[in-house]
């Protein structure tokens, strides 16, 4: 079986519903958010991404899939060892749950703490507590999600922080489809003057910057310590002709072989890691590339065992 590691693993509900106290129907925990607002406008913002990734057939839209069956921590774990998943990243949940995986599986999650770049030498203090009282090993910086691109001057003090833990930290680098907000606030032109001004800090460009390939491959070639994943997009389009990904196959295969690591994101495709395994070995990538993409790149620039 082909060892991998994957940059976006999507962790179900759990059967005991540990997530769900901290995700009401509101969305947040009580007392946080902006209870203020009106209700968004429907099919706008975020609900934009229904519009844009909802399945149609002979022009009419599907109903929604219906999501995963919660699974126990115990239960995802015997999963990825069935697949052959040594390691999956994780983020995209309340620092705290993280905590709790990091904790229970060391070495076989990877945890991005979230913290807001507006919260200032609080939010350093904070990572630093994660980091080393929690055991978290990263950093995730989501500028859709927040509103500041990445090289914002209030996202500084944690990267220095990062630097002096020697930790990576992971960037949304991929153009948005929330329609109330910029769409370029994830263009990999924002990662040049992080690293141009943190030179030592490891930067994760997630998502690889689609639709600007051609930026990202300079990038990459540019700065030692940036690296990309795929998280988020579906392996056969890497292939296609005109999907704009030709760049990245070309110089991922040659020059930047060792900067592409691979998200499969599979819950979002309805595959499996198995299944998603193939459709990369299928890619014109040499065999030793396909190792590199999957396992190696991944295990050497996070210093996993």
């Amino acid at each position: 079986m082909r060892r991998v590691i994957d940059l976006e693993c999507v962790l179900p509900p759990d059967e005991n519903g540990v997530a769900r106290q901290y995700f009401g129907a509101a969305g947040h925990r009580i007392g946080e958010g902006d209870p203020e607002l009106l209700p968004p406008l429907p099919g706008y913002g975020f609900e934009n991404y229904r519009n844009i990734f909802t399945r149609r057939e002979g022009g009419a839209r599907q109903p929604d899939a219906a999501k995963p069956a919660g699974k126990s921590l115990a239960e995802i774990v015997a999963q990825m060892d069935r697949d052959g998943v040594q390691t999956s990243v994780i983020h995209r949940m309340p620092n705290d749950l993280l905590a709790r995986i990091v904790q229970a599986y060391p070495t076989r999650f990877f945890g991005l703490a979230t913290l807001s770049p507006f919260d200032g030498m609080r939010g350093v203090r904070e990572l630093v507590r994660l980091v080393r009282e929690e055991k978290v090993q990263g950093l995730r910086v989501g500028a859709l999600y927040n509103g500041l691109a990445a090289s914002d001057r209030r996202y500084y003090p944690l990267y220095a922080k990062c630097v002096e833990l020697d930790i990576p930290v992971r960037i949304y680098t991929s153009m948005n489809y929330a329609n109330d907000r910029p769409y370029d606030l994830g263009h990999p032109r924002h990662l040049d003057q992080v690293a141009i001004d943190f030179p030592e800090l490891r930067i994760i460009a997630g998502l690889a910057g689609w639709p600007w390939i051609n930026d990202m491959v300079g990038l990459l070639r540019r700065h030692p310590n940036l690296v990309c994943d795929t998280a988020s997009h579906h392996p056969r389009y890497f292939g296609t002709a005109g999907s704009g990904w030709e760049m990245l196959l070309q110089f991922g295969n040659t020059l930047l072989q060792d900067k592409v690591m691979v998200g499969f994101s599979a819950e979002q495709f309805g595959l499996s890691i198995a299944e998603m395994v193939k459709l990369y070995e299928a890619l014109p990538l040499k065999e030793a590339v396909v190792e590199k993409w999957l396992y190696g790149n991944a295990r050497r620039f996070l210093r996993l065992p």
